[in-house]
């Protein structure tokens, strides 16, 4: 089961615009006016998303005066991951199970 902190993650992940950030800063560090440039919203609407991704610990920002960059911490990142690789182990063998069960059934049918 996740944690608060995964709830928190998938939450953030939630919304296509946080996504798309999130997918830009796997390719590096950029300044929050460079992220904010490809969205049709204001700076402020984009900022707002930042601190949902801040708040889930998706983002490390660093200031150096008026600059302010992001950078991917990816941590949470793997914890969902992993929560999501078990719950595909768990679902496969289930599937697996029914599956043999309905070959099971019609080979008896014959």
């Amino acid at each position: 089961m996740p944690s608060s902190n995964d709830e928190i993650v998938w939450t953030a992940l939630s919304d296509p615009t946080r996504r798309a950030i999130v997918e830009r800063l796997t390719r590096g560090p950029t300044r929050v006016t460079d992220l904010a440039e490809p969205f049709d919203m204001s700076l402020n609407a984009v900022s707002k998303h930042i601190k949902v991704l801040e708040a889930a610990r998706l983002v490390r920002r660093t200031r150096e005066g008026r600059q302010h960059t992001l950078a991917l911490e990816p941590a949470p990142l793997r914890q969902v991951a992993r929560w999501a690789a078990d719950m595909e182990r768990f679902w496969s063998s289930r599937l697996d199970r029914i599956e043999k069960y309905f070959e099971d059934k019609k080979g008896r049918g014959k």
